[in-house]
This record gives C-alpha cells, sequence and structure tokens, in this order.
C-alpha cells in the first residue's frame, strides 16, 4: 500500500507507475482504492462508477478497470456533503456526520472488494487517501491505516520534496501512526526531487537513522508528465506562441468534475487552454468550454455571480463559439429542474438559454460508454467518429427539429444539441476530445484547422511508459519487489 503525507504527495502516481513496473515483470497486478473522494470519475464497462485515477493505474496494470478497484467513492456537492458510490452505485447523498457513521457499512464493501480483486490478482497495489495521519479520520479508518491493519498490508509512505519540509513530513507522519502502524511501514520514497542528488545524501541518512526505515527511492521531477490528475488542476502548458491557432477558456466551477476532459486540450501544441479561476473575467478567447459539475444548478448561480455569463455574451456577439460539456451543456439551455433535490435544495434554475433544451434532474444516474458520429458543421464534407463516456442525473429535452451535436449507437440515438447560428453546442459526452479525428473537428469548428494528434489512450500508455522508467530507474526493485514476494508467500 501506498499511503502519503499529504494529498498530492504522489500516491496515484507512484500505485500507476508501480502497476506498470509489475506488468513488465510479469506479475499480474491490479490496482485498489478503498476510499476515494474526487469529481473526476470515470466508467467501467459494466456500467459503474470508479475514481478516473483507478481507471489509469488499472490501463498501467494492463487490465480493465472494474468497480472492485474503487469499492467507495465520494463526490462532494457541498462543503459537507457527498454522494455516496458503493460499488459503481450512487446510494445516497449523505453528510459528513452521517458517513462518519455509515463508514462500518462501507468498510465491508471494501473488505469484500480487496478480497475478490486478491482472489485473481498475485499483487493488489492499494492507494491511500489524504494522509493517515488526519487524528479526527483515525476512528473507523477504511482508507489508510485501518484497511491496512484490517488486512495486514505493508505500507510505503512517500512525501513531495517540491512542496517543501520533507523530512519534518515523514517524520512526522510516523510519528503520529500507532506502534502497530509504524512497524507496518516498510520504507519511504521521496517524489517530485530537482537537481543533484548528492546533495540530499546526508539527509536520506539522517532518516533513516533517526526512523530505522529504508528509503527506498528518490523519484526526479518529471517535467510536463500528462497523466489524468485525480483532482488538482494542472494549468502549466509549454507552448510556442509562434504555434498557436486556438485560445480556449474553460471557467473553473466551484465542483467542476471531470477536467481530464481537457487534457488533450492542454497537450494539443497549437492550443492554448485557459482555466479561468473565480474572481476573474474570461479574457477574450476563440472557445469558450463550460465544463462539468457535481452541483450544477449551485455552479449556475455562480457563474452569474461571477458575471460570467456577460463574458459569454459579449464572447457570442464578437462571434465566438461556445460549447458546454455535460453539466455545462444543461447551463446552456432554458431552465434546470430539481424538483426532488437531487444535487441541492428543490427547485428550478433559469438557464442561460443558448440551446432550445430543458432538463429535469433525476435520481437515477446514467452511466454508460457512447460512440458514434460527430454532427458539428464544419467546412469538411465528412462525418467523423466520436467516442466518450456519460454521467449524469439530468435528462435533457432537445425541442423538435433542433440540430443534434452528434449520432451515438449505430446511429439511433441524436445527442447534444446545436444552436440554429452554429455558434453554441452542447453534450453529455465526456471524453470528446480524447478522439483524434473529433478533436480535429471540433477545432475546425472553433475556427482553427490544427494537426491531427495520436489517441487520448496512445498519449496516457507513453506518459505511463515514461512513469515506469523514471521508477525502475530511482527506485531500489530489489528490496520493493521482496517486500512483494513476501507477501505472496504470506498469502499462501
Amino acid at each position: 500500500m501506498i499511503q502519503g503525507t499529504t494529498t498530492d504527495a504522489g500516491k496515484s502516481l507512484l500505485v500507476a507507475g508501480f502497476c506498470r513496473c509489475l506488468k513488465r515483470l510479469n506479475y499480474k497486478v491490479a490496482p485498489f482504492k478503498p476510499q476515494n473522494m474526487a469529481l473526476n470519475s470515470a466508467v467501467t464497462q459494466d456500467g459503474g462508477e470508479i475514481g478516473r485515477a483507478q481507471a489509469v493505474q488499472a490501463q498501467a496494470a494492463g487490465v480493465i478497470p472494474n468497480v472492485d478497484m474503487n469499492p467507495v467513492l465520494l463526490k462532494p456537492s457541498s462543503d459537507t456533503g457527498a454522494q455516496v458510490i458503493i460499488h459503481g452505485k450512487a446510494i445516497s447523498n449523505m453528510q459528513a456526520k452521517a458517513y462518519h457513521d455509515y463508514k462500518k457499512v462501507a468498510m465491508q464493501a471494501v473488505l469484500d472488494s480487496h478480497q475478490r480483486l486478491s482472489a485473481q490478482y498475485q499483487v493488489v497495489m492499494v492507494e491511500g487517501a489524504g494522509s493517515p495521519a488526519e487524528i479526527n479520520l483515525r476512528a473507523g479508518d477504511i482508507a489508510n491505516m485501518g484497511f491496512a491493519e484490517a488486512v495486514d498490508c505493508p505500507v510505503i509512505i512517500v512525501a513531495d520534496i517540491d512542496k517543501g519540509g520533507v523530512f519534518a513530513h515523514l517524520v512526522g507522519t510516523l510519528a503520529l501512526l500507532s506502534t502497530s502502524e509504524q512497524e507496518r511501514v516498510v520504507g519511504f520514497i521521496i517524489n517530485k526531487f530537482r537537481g543533484d542528488i548528492a546533495l540530499l545524501q546526508s539527509g536520506l541518512d539522517w532518516l533513516e537513522a533517526r526512523t530505522n526505515k529504508p528509503v527506498l527511492g528518490v523519484l526526479p521531477y518529471l517535467m510536463d508528465l500528462q497523466l489524468a490528475e485525480e483532482d488538482a488542476i494542472q494549468v502549466n502548458q509549454n507552448l510556442d506562441s509562434d504555434d498557436i491557432c486556438l485560445r480556449i477558456a474553460v471557467p473553473v466551477f466551484s465542483r467542476i468534475s471531470n477536467h481530464t476532459d481537457f487534457d488533450m486540450l492542454r497537450a494539443h501544441p497549437q492550443v492554448e487552454l485557459i482555466f479561468v479561476p473565480q474572481g476573474k473575467a474570461i479574457p477574450g478567447c476563440d472557445l469558450i468550454i463550460l465544463p462539468g459539475s457535481k452541483n450544477v444548478r449551485g455552479d449556475l448561480a455562480l457563474l452569474k455571480q461571477q458575471s460570467w455569463d456577460h463574458d459569454i455574451d459579449k464572447h457570442l456577439r464578437y462571434g465566438g463559439k461556445v460549447l458546454g460539456i455535460c453539466g455545462g451543456y444543461q447551463m446552456l439551455g432554458n431552465a434546470i429542474h430539481d424538483p426532488e433535490g437531487i444535487e441541492d435544495a428543490k427547485g428550478t434554475s433559469q438557464a442561460l438559454g443558448y440551446l432550445p433544451v430543458d432538463t429535469k434532474l433525476q435520481a437515477e444516474k446514467q452511466l454508460t460508454h457512447s460512440a458514434g458520429k460527430l454532427l458539428l458543421k464544419t467546412t469538411s464534407k465528412h462525418s467523423f467518429p466520436i467516442k466518450g463516456y456519460q454521467i449524469h442525473v439530468g435528462e435533457t429535452t432537445r425541442a423538435t427539429n433542433a440540430a443534434a451535436f452528434c449520432v451515438l449507437d449505430n446511429g439511433d440515438v441524436l445527442e447534444g444539441c446545436v444552436s440554429t447560428d452554429n455558434q453554441v453546442a452542447g453534450s453529455y459526452l465526456h471524453g470528446m476530445f480524447d478522439s483524434p479525428d473529433a478533436l480535429q473537428q471540433i477545432l475546425l469548428w472553433a475556427g482553427a484547422t490544427t494537426h491531427k494528434l495520436e489517441s487520448y489512450a496512445q498519449q496516457q500508455e507513453h506518459e505511463l511508459n515514461r512513469l515506469a522508467d523514471a521508477c525502475e530507474a530511482h527506485l531500489n526493485w530489489e528490496k520493493i519487489t521482496s517486500i512483494i514476494k513476501s507477501q505472496i508467500k504470506k498469502s499462501y
């Protein structure tokens, strides 16, 4: 199990790297995260929902993602409440205190999933959540040491040296664990190191002497690593300004979901993607994309509070394009109805009114993979394939004779909507930019002729191999594999 001293210490990254390295060593390996709190999720082939990071880790391991890889997923809809997803299906919206009482039930779901994976794979690579040293969360813990103790799992602790204070993080985290938990820790990994490793050696020696735990490696800072992020939005792009053909702005909602939709746009050398923080106006650009949201009516109110609706209106008057994805699509319609209080308080919100659609939120969540053809009007006379996945609780009704964004499922389903002036479009399809042809055509619709890129899957494969190469070069695999072999032997 990989646990971290902090959120974003490198747990997801290391589990993915370990999965790819172990796959190369011919181990049958699977990722596992007992409890995940994230708004970036993925749809499994059997129609379940898991954390996006576990889907990436499954790709690293060369296995098909399934709901056992992330049995408990929490998707925050407010500062104190979240949708609780067990084994891929949403069961309830709970406040934090109610979920704390529910943890015993959730723990059984976690143990059942881990047992099933352990029966199928030689190695289950487990990812912790946050930090194991959060004192207020230790009672009934199912995400870190509570789980590790329950299944007798060895733990490696990772810390991010780029944040500063790495030795205090590691020593302090270890000190706050119980005696049995401390004994469970088999070593440390330091992540995101820049510079000459020789200058760090005295600190590593001190750390090993102080804790009597080995440092299993120091992973260098991997510049421009473009793996799907679980939570943090990566805003940096290394672009040559002379090559930029298109400028895209994405306003960042409080409950923005599946921002991995934009990874291929960030990776495109001819596209400048700007994430617009709250408090800032949407700058001049060619295309505004409204992203998904876990609380659509709440984020629609935020959009208006930030005066982004005025920015969008001005953008359209100057001839710009606007695209909405999932919740962003719903916001572009006439109204969003939530008569049952699915995401927040019951009621109706007047939307932006750019598309002739109305949305009603319903308890039953739609979780599907979809493929078809893009219907956007561009200068190209051809239709191009598009695919992606849908995660939404809204049912959107399009006005009769209104143009659709794409046609799915062998031509049987018209999906999404496009305005009569061809300036505004919306779709429920997450991952629409992952297909090279669809990406190129959407950018053409937005006003630019761009190079065709490799697919998202190919791009992620390249990055996973780059990560695994670094793990192989900088971690002590003799010690790591000896720990793994001892666990395999113990299991028999």
